[in-house]
């Protein structure tokens, strides 16, 4: 259980940009890398919103390139995810499945895992036409028929923003009735390129290479139909990856982890959080890099101030 200055939790975008902040700072912080190297952006294939580059780039790539920049400056990678937390006193102490971690600060960047439908066909074509955000990958899918899954505010608004896009644009709820604010319902309603699919619930995505169709079943008779597509985005919500920090950090009622309004703060002292396991609306790889830029900034203050007092 050797000390460390500070900790990372998380090797994301926040992650990695944090530790790029804190070691050329010369503060030469350890990341935990969590059980995915990279964090969850490399769940799918491309990203072609990240600027700077002009070309679609290869998500594996972009994580690979930012962690080896990381390390340059003397960033140290442990692979080793982290089971439970203990803020309590200082210096404060991760538990992880490979070793135990003593720090004065901490910056967590976890992330979120989206919710999947967890169908047949599904994992087996992320990346290859079925996505979790229209807004990263909505691009790829101009002039096609896509359909979103969901019935809550983020699921309208996926669809809203697609209909700026695609041909066609299904929206598929188990219910009749949705959640979402009645002002975006009067949006999707209005949108003629969008169509509602009451009562259904998709189960299996089809195609080899790519989406060619899903199958759908109403909920209500049992009878399946399938629907061609060349898109398919899942926005039934996201878990914030917080289970280890529950009781040690303050969380929302949605259970992300709540920071001062503007900054990266915890309800802790020297925890901060960074990157989408603090955020509930952006879930942009480039907000999470910006987050944990602040992070770091914020981080490197905080330690200097105690440095300052001992």
């Amino acid at each position: 259980m050797s000390p460390h200055r500070i900790i990372i939790i998380g090797s994301g975008p926040a992650g990695y940009t944090a530790a790029l902040y804190l070691a050329r700072a010369g503060l030469a912080p350890t990341v935990i890398t969590g059980p995915f190297l990279g964090g969850q952006l490399t769940t799918t294939r491309e990203i072609e919103n990240f600027p700077g580059f002009a070309t679609p780039l290869s998500t594996s790539v972009l994580m690979e390139t930012m962690r080896a920049q990381a390390e340059r400056f003397g960033a140290n990678l442990v692979s080793d995810s982290i089971l439970r937390a203990d803020f309590s006193s200082s210096p404060f102490v991760c538990y992880g499945e490979e070793g135990t971690y003593t720090a004065d600060a901490a910056i967590i960047a976890t992330g979120a895992m989206v919710r999947w439908l967890d169908i047949p066909g599904e994992e087996r074509l992320r990346g290859a036409g079925v996505s979790a955000c229209a807004t990263c990958d909505g691009a790829f899918f101009r002039n096609k028929t896509v359909a979103v899954v969901g019935g809550g505010n983020t699921a309208v608004d996926e669809a809203l923003f697609l209909a700026r896009l695609a041909c066609k644009v299904y929206l598929i709820h188990r219910r009749d009735t949705l959640r979402a604010e009645v002002i975006q319902q009067n949006r999707l309603f209005a949108c003629e390129k969008i169509t509602c699919l009451w009562n259904k619930r998709v189960v299996s995505c089809q195609g080899e290479k790519r989406l060619e169709s899903i199958v759908l079943e109403d909920v209500q008779t049992g009878l399946s139909e399938e629907l061609p597509l060349e898109g398919l985005f899942v926005a039934v919500g996201h878990t914030p990856s917080t289970e280890a920090f529950k009781g040690q950090v303050a969380l929302t009622p949605d259970g992300y982890i709540a920071t001062t309004l503007g900054r990266t703060d915890t309800s802790v002292p020297g925890v901060f959080a960074a990157g989408d396991v603090c955020d509930s609306v952006y879930k942009q790889a480039i907000t999470a890099a910006g987050q944990g830029c602040m992070a770091a900034l914020d981080a490197e203050r905080w330690l200097s101030g105690k440095k300052d007092l001992s």
